[in-house]
This record gives structure tokens, sequence and C-alpha cells, in this order.
């Protein structure tokens, strides 16, 4: 028997702590076993396993061809990298079309996959879906301001709260969502001024996303943070390190050397 003491997994009684003495919330994302583990031991709160693996590892132009096998998949490879950050999962496009449909899908990826809750992008339309899970038990991020499950519907990528209109929608919806029983809200591309009123305005976390400074926490994708892309990362996104290079340098060593040391191999002769 081990004589080490088990890492304690954080709950979302941890993550409301935090926000009750004021520490920010520092959240990433991850999609397998080894970056969940090189994320953890740094120090993240919690790991999202994001739909966004549609993009950067799948190779999709957006997220909603991702399924619920995908997030299935993905979410048990990082529980299984993973011991103490607190793992949402990303409900994928089409998984929580209404409450019961939500529901059964949300208990396959819990039991399927052992993360501690589940995220569901949507305003005022998915407070009966959320009120759902949480009365049967299951813990639910929500995600308002910019949802990339609704690109088509919203006409693009763009900053949200902008007007008064819209301002006053996002201030509802969170209000409306906390009341469901979400334990925090992801705010993406909302101005940052009013990313600042609504995190004053909640008791819980406010998770922010090109929303400036002041949520309670920040998520980013990993790979927006390392530098691990072919393609520029969003303007809010500023990279700490440039992991694509040292790839493309460490293989191209690879290539070289495997060339260089083997010379021509010559052909079997043939039988005359």
């Amino acid at each position: 028997m081990s004589a080490q003491t088990p890492t304690k997994r954080l709950t979302i009684r941890d993550i409301a702590a935090l926000r009750r003495r004021g520490e920010a919330i520092a959240m990433l994302t991850a999609y397998d076993a080894v970056m969940a583990a090189l994320v953890e031991t740094a120090g993240v709160d919690m790991i999202l396993i994001g739909d966004s693996l549609g993009n950067v590892v799948l190779g999709h132009e957006t997220t909603l061809p991702v399924s619920l096998e995908d997030m299935i998949r993905h979410a048990a490879a990082v529980k299984r990298g993973s011991s103490r950050a607190l793992l949402v999962c990303d409900m994928p496009f089409g998984s929580v079309t209404d409450p019961d449909s939500a529901l059964a899908n949300a208990v396959r990826v819990m039991k399927e996959t052992g993360v501690e809750a589940v995220k569901v992008e949507g305003g005022l339309a998915m407070v009966p879906t959320i009120e759902r899970l949480v009365g049967h038990g299951i813990a639910v991020m929500a995600h308002i301001g910019l949802t990339p499950q609704s690109v088509h519907q919203m006409g693009g990528y763009y900053m949200h709260g902008k007007d008064e209109v819209s301002a006053a929608r996002l201030r509802e919806e969170a209000q409306a969502l906390e009341a469901a029983g979400a334990f925090a809200i992801v705010l993406e591309c909302v101005t940052p001024a009013l990313a600042a009123e609504i995190t004053l305005s909640l008791t819980i976390p406010t998770i922010g996303i090109g929303s400036g400074k002041d949520c309670a926490g920040q998520v980013l994708v990993v790979n927006d943070l390392i530098g691990l892309n072919t393609s520029p990362p969003p303007s809010f996104a500023r990279p700490r390190a440039d992991v694509a290079s040292v790839i493309r340098a460490a293989v191209g060593e690879y290539v070289a050397e495997t060339k260089a040391e083997r010379g021509p191999i010559p052909m079997p002769r043939r039988a005359e």
C-alpha cells in the first residue's frame, strides 16, 4: 500500500471558495492525457475538455461537427491524465436540444468519462435544461456572449454587449443562469466593462475568454497559449511559447539525420 497521500481533486465548492476569497481561477483546455497532466502540474484549477477540439485537434472549421462520442473519448483521456483539477466537459452541438435529451446525454458523459461537470452554451433558452441537469445532480457551467455553436445564427465571431440591447440581454441571461443553478458562467468576447459589471452582480464566478481582466477567472485554448497552431491565435490570446517552431525544428533535424546517416539504400539484387 502506498504511503503517499492521494491527491484531492478540486470540487465546485473549492471553486466557489476561490471566488469568495477573491483569488483568480485559472482554467485551460486539454484534449488528451499528456496535456492534461502537464497543465495540471503547472497549477490550473480547472480543465475544460472543450469542443474546440473540433478546430485544434480534428481540423474542422467550426465546433459544429464535434460529436458526443468525440467529447466522451477525449474527456475520458483527460480524466486518465489528471488527478487534481476539476474537469468540465463541453456538451457538443445538438446534444442539449431539449431538457430530456440533454439529461440523457449529460448522464452518459458523466458515467463514461468521470468528469465532474459539463458546460452548456446558451442563454435564457438553456435555463430549463440547466435546471433539469442540476436537479439530477449534475454540475453545470454556463456559457454566454460569443457561443461558437451558434456561430451561423449569430452571423460570425464578434464582441458582444457593445449596445444597450445586447448588454441588457447578457445581464438578464447571467442572472437567470445563476438562478437556474449553474456553478460558473463563461463570458466569451463580452466587452470588458460589461464583463466586470456582470462579475460583480453574481455570487458565482465568471470565467472570461476575450472579455478583459476583471472576470473571476480566465480560460484559454491551450494551443493558443503555447503557440501550437498552424494559423495565428485570436487577438485576445498572447502565446507564452512557440511550440510549433520547436516541433518543426526537431522534426526537420530528424528528417535530415535520417536521410544523411543512411545514405543510398541499395535495391535487392534480382535473381538472374
